[in-house]
């Protein structure tokens, strides 16, 4: 069993390729996890739940060992749509756009790097934000 907080490391070399192509953005530890921040704002934060601390998310829907979660943001006018499916995605109880999702074998990585790349989109400066392709529609 692993420590709260800890992340499987399979699923951080994941995120560490999506994040290495967002500009400016660092890796640091975090208060349980890791996180990827843009200046002093986070991109993402992934860790393992600590099921005896009160972490907003969707309790029902885990089974034996604790889940690795991700919290990101995204557009307000997204957030909705993303989280009335249902798992892997949850709306966190903060923040007016913070969505999270389960990450494991069922994840979607294209999908993830998407949202990721929206997320960055909605911390960056405008100006490194205009350095991404511009998202297909």
């Amino acid at each position: 069993m692993s420590a709260p907080g800890d992340v499987p490391p399979e699923i951080l070399d994941r995120l560490r390729a999506i994040c290495r192509d967002l500009p400016q953005t660092h890796e640091e530890p975090a208060w349980i996890g890791v996180r990827w921040r843009i200046r002093q704002r986070t991109v993402a934060h992934v860790y393992l739940a600590d099921p005896d601390r009160a972490l907003a998310y969707p309790r029902h829907l885990v089974t034996g060992e604790p889940p690795t979660l991700m919290t990101f943001r995204v557009p307000a006018d997204d957030l909705l749509g993303l989280t009335a499916g249902g798992f892997p995605f949850f709306r966190a109880g903060w923040g007016a756009n913070v969505a999270g999702a389960f990450l494991g074998d069922h994840t979607d990585w294209t999908e993830i790097a998407e949202l990721l790349t929206d997320s960055y989109r909605e911390m960056a400066p405008k100006f490194l934000a205009a350095r991404l392709p511009l998202p297909p529609r």
